[in-house]
């Protein structure tokens, strides 16, 4: 059966791979910020998988940008049937001792208030949906935290109990689970990662490697597809953070 998907922050690594994961017979909305060229190469591979492909672009760090995405993806359906909240990222590293509050302001609303903006104005489409659900990305950091992330992980936390708050909410109608990737090879560790720390990371991985964002896609695709999982976080690192 062909279902109806948004996906944000799809332009590349994670966002991207699920977007091709997810192609085949399914309609996909694929969000943007700057990345264009990018976002058209998925689409185009989206294509090429037997898919449909809607390209958006918007700013999710402002409210406006989250109801521009919205309103685009009303005028093209009347439905969802699922919601995929991925848009994400550090921004840059910061120590706790030198914190701005622009800085607080920008990462949360990347990587919080945007997903959580993202799910109010979706409900009503993911409730005309066929078994609707919405996953959202976590991260490893807010497992563990670590130095030079720890707003980045505070904020992906947020997402963690929003997760939970949402799937007790909209139960039993809509399912809401996330995924919590450890450290997976994708464009966000060659802005914030150096190499020195990326060989930390590895030293720590039982599994004596990175992950690849198809990990991350697959894990994704078990959840829209399994109809008893609900209020879930998965961890998806390779045995880094074991509970």
């Amino acid at each position: 059966m062909s279902i109806t998907i948004l996906i944000t922050g799809a332009s590349t690594g994670i966002g991207a791979s699920t977007a091709l994961t997810l192609a085949e017979g399914n309609t996909l909305f694929l969000h943007y910020n700057a990345s264009k060229s990018d976002a058209e190469k998925v689409a185009d591979a989206v294509v090429r998988r037997k898919g449909n492909a809607h390209l958006i672009q918007a700013d999710l760090m402002r409210e406006e940008g989250c109801r521009k995405l919205f309103q685009g993806v009303a005028e093209k359906t009347d439905k969802l049937d699922a919601l995929i909240n991925n848009a994400g990222g550090m921004l840059r590293r910061h120590n706790v001792d030198t914190l701005e509050w622009e800085l607080m302001e920008k990462i949360f609303a990347l990587n919080t208030y945007s997903a959580m903006m993202m799910t109010t104005l979706c409900i009503p489409l993911l409730q005309k949906g066929n078994k609707p659900c919405i996953v959202n990305i976590t991260s490893i950091a807010m497992r563990s935290g670590g130095p030079s992330s720890t707003l980045y992980a505070a904020s992906k936390g947020a997402m963690d109990s929003f997760t939970r708050g949402t799937a007790k909410e909209l139960a039993p109608d809509i399912r809401v689970n996330a995924v919590a990737p450890g450290v997976i090879l994708t464009p966000f560790h060659d802005k914030v990662s150096s190499a020195e720390k990326m060989a930390r990371f590895k030293e720590a991985i039982p599994m004596g490697d990175f992950g690849q964002s198809e990990d991350i896609a697959r894990t994704i695709a078990f959840l829209i597809d399994n109809l008893f999982i609900t209020g879930e976080t998965i961890d998806v690192n390779g045995g880094h953070f074991m509970r």
